[in-house]
């Protein structure tokens, strides 16, 4: 229990401190060499997914920083800063980004969370599933009713939690990252009752963590930063599962069936410091983003982590350096397609991001904006909610 304690402890201070080449192979999986160098391949963004904007609306009990968690049929869930969580759980109209509702079940009650690390909505129930850092899961109805809570498996801590189908829920155990062995921490819970439906291992040899840790010598307090990218990566009914100490990435079914989706060379476990990660990103039917970050750090500077962008293409059977362009800054602003997004686990959509009112007030009044985003940006001022970017498959 010790061991635990020390470990919660590291966890919640990260939590609020902080050309040609590889082909697909015959076993229909990619091999990615992360340290190679790849040509440069420009996209435009607009040429290969429609983009809409929603601009969320404003009103004096309805400001927010609009961090993205669900988005259904009819609402988009936004909720505030993540480090620093008030509670606030809004509700914006899909199509055109009207307020609807604002829910608050904060609080030390025994139906009430105590710090909001994430929301799902589950629209099959017709329930919000609000995932508590003090290690609990709480249901509520769309309204804010509450109907039911459970606890995180013992000495875990889930995060994040997605839907996985109408019964079950796939999660991470984040203290798995913290772990000296080997250990599961991909599970399947049921919505009900949070008991583990299935357990999913993902086989390696030695522990590589993501996390750098050092001490401020003026304070004597820990400092840790981590390369946390998204570690379940939605593709149509499937999700990607990504242990960073992995050598592949695999595709896990609805139907529980898994298979090797990338795999990575040199060998995870053979690299010595400063390890290079290999993360998933969006995913077409032709384009794979994905973004390599390597292990290092200047705690002095604050900067670190470099972040390398590819993309596999699928009709040219080739990896490239990638940058993707939004077409409607014609100052060709990039777009981060792994990190800086919502990725979305629907048929429909493929990523959400939100885009701030000031940055777009900013190029507004530079000319930098085109076609329907020029029109929304025209109305916002700087106290603005965030506009909301959605990006669709294209069929």
């Amino acid at each position: 229990m010790k061991k635990a304690t020390t470990i919660l402890g590291i966890i919640l201070l990260i939590m609020t401190g902080c050309g040609k080449g590889n082909k697909q192979s015959s076993d229909n999986f990619i091999t990615i060499n992360v340290t190679a160098n790849y040509p440069k391949k420009e996209l435009i963004l607009q040429d290969f997914m429609n983009v809409e904007y929603i601009p969320l609306e404003t009103k004096d009990d309805f400001i927010t920083m609009a961090y993205i968690q669900a988005i259904g049929k009819d609402v988009i869930i936004v909720r505030n800063r993540r480090q620093t969580s008030d509670g606030d759980i809004f509700f914006f109209d899909r199509k055109n980004g009207k307020a609807l509702k604002k829910i608050n079940r904060q609080g030390q009650g025994a139906e009430e969370y105590g710090f909001l690390l994430w929301v799902t909505l589950d629209e099959d129930n017709n329930e919000i599933i609000v995932n508590d850092r003090h290690r609990k899961i709480l249901v509520y109805d769309l309204s804010g009713k509450f109907k039911r809570s459970f606890d995180h498996k013992e000495d875990a801590i889930y995060n994040p939690v997605y839907n996985f189908d109408k019964d079950n829920l796939i999660c991470i155990d984040y203290v798995r990252d913290f772990d000296e062995e080997p250990s599961n921490k991909f599970f399947i819970i049921s919505k009900q009752d949070g008991n583990i439906t299935k357990e999913i291992p993902i086989p390696y040899k030695e522990k590589k963590s993501t996390i750098l840790i050092t001490v401020d010598p003026a304070t004597g307090a820990g400092i840790s930063v981590g390369a946390r990218n998204q570690e379940l990566v939605p593709f149509h009914d499937s999700w990607l599962l990504v242990e960073p100490c992995a050598d592949t990435i695999y595709s896990y079914s609805r139907d529980h069936a898994m298979k090797p989706f990338i795999v990575r060379t040199p060998s995870m476990q053979s690299m010595e410091q400063p390890e290079v990660f290999l993360f998933p990103g969006v995913l077409t039917d032709r384009y794979f983003f994905m973004q390599t970050v390597k292990k290092e750090y200047d705690f002095a500077t604050d900067t670190g982590f470099p972040r390398n962008e590819l993309v596999y293409d699928k009709l040219e059977n080739t990896l490239f350096k990638s940058v993707v362009y939004n077409s409607d800054f014609s100052n060709k602003k990039p777009i981060d397609m792994v990190y800086d997004i919502t990725l979305i686990n629907n048929d429909e959509i493929a990523f959400l991001q939100r885009i701030e009112a000031p940055d777009l007030v900013e190029a507004y009044e530079k000319g930098q904006l085109k076609g329907k985003l020029k029109e929304i940006a025209a109305e916002l001022d700087e106290e603005s909610n965030p506009v909301i970017m959605m990006a669709k498959y294209k069929k």
